[in-house]
């Protein structure tokens, strides 16, 4: 099989050497020509996956024509903000009968749409029947080292689904399948939101109580927006909610967690930005979700929280005093 991996990040690259590893001829595309160049070179990026090596037959190229001849398989390994632009890229492209596997998470800024509807949007070849999103929690730190990772595979397509589960599954990465595409993008995305909180937390010198009822009401908050979109609330049990949500909101390759975590210590959103090498996407995606949730009505006080936080310069301690003081109610 001939896959074809947008993106030369470290997920893409986590995704380059799996697939090789699976057997797999993989094209890896980096949009930016001197930096493919470097990869090509050192068949590394010192920066953001340091010490993981590409192997050798995976092709480097920044020509998205040459990286997709004769792909069968495309992964999305991109950052979600750029998902349109790079999909528009492929609408003059043949890549009819490819199946398109969304690995972003995200919500778009302006149209409030999940990742897998910007594809089928902006790309002629692509539906609900060849358009699935690969979720759950999986560092690209310890997916390219090979320690052992679960994940999830959503799409309308049951056939699709597996198809992308066997090109992925191996004994160090087990790939599960679900028909709640919105449920598994949704997990994903907004699990960042509350990994923002988690870090702002522990920056105020919080502790585990703390952290327990974040991970929680965090949760009740993702479910919440999910069952007004129509997703499953039991896949918010699964590897895309809380096996996402708690990996991302403890994990010291959080790149959310670590934003949020700078910000708890005083620092101001452009300032941790400033600071960062990759992409934090709960920025972005605390924006969109936040505005979301006032359109559709759904009480969300975290995201409300971190969002105040982000992008007013709220101060952190007023935002917990606030959370911790609104009228009492019955849990469930």
């Amino acid at each position: 099989m001939n896959v074809c991996v947008l993106g030369g990040g470290s997920w893409g690259i986590a995704l380059a050497v799996l697939l090789r590893g699976n057997g797999k001829a993989v094209s890896l595309w980096e949009f930016n020509e001197a930096d493919a160049d470097i990869l090509r070179a050192k068949r590394e990026h010192e920066s953001k996956l340091p010490g993981i090596r590409i192997p050798s037959p995976v092709s480097i190229t920044s020509a998205l024509e040459v990286a997709l001849r004769d792909a069968q398989m495309l992964f999305f390994a991109i950052p979600s903000h750029t998902i349109r632009s790079a999909a528009r890229k492929l609408e003059s492209l043949n890549v009819a009968g490819a199946v398109y596997v969304n690995c972003a998470k995200g919500i778009e800024l302006e149209t409030h749409l999940r990742m897998s509807e910007v594809l089928i949007a902006e790309i002629p070849a692509a539906t609900e029947s060849n358009v699935v999103t690969l979720s759950g929690p999986s560092h690209a730190e310890e997916v390219s080292r090979g320690l052992p990772t679960s994940a999830v595979v959503a799409g309308k397509s049951r056939e699709t689904c597996e198809l992308v589960q066997k090109a992925l599954n191996n004994e160090r990465f087990r790939v599960y399948t679900s028909p709640d595409i919105i449920g598994v993008e949704l997990g994903g995305s907004v699990k960042n939101i509350i990994a923002i909180a988690a870090g702002i937390c522990s920056g105020l010198g919080f502790g585990d109580n703390t952290t327990g009822a974040l991970l929680t009401r965090g949760l009740a908050e993702i479910s919440r927006l999910g069952r007004r979109l129509g997703a499953d609330p039991l896949t918010f049990a699964g590897l895309s909610g809380l096996g996402d949500l708690v990996t991302t909101c403890i994990s010291r390759h959080s790149r959310n967690r670590y934003l949020g975590l700078r910000i708890g210590e005083g620092l101001r959103l452009r300032e941790v930005l400033a600071e960062m090498v990759m992409v934090a996407e709960g920025v972005n995606t605390t924006n969109s979700v936040y505005h979301l949730s006032k359109n559709l009505g759904v009480e969300m006080p975290i995201t409300e929280q971190v969002y105040r936080i982000l992008f007013e310069e709220k101060d952190p301690r007023l935002a917990v005093r606030e959370l911790m003081g609104r009228d009492l109610k019955a849990e469930i």
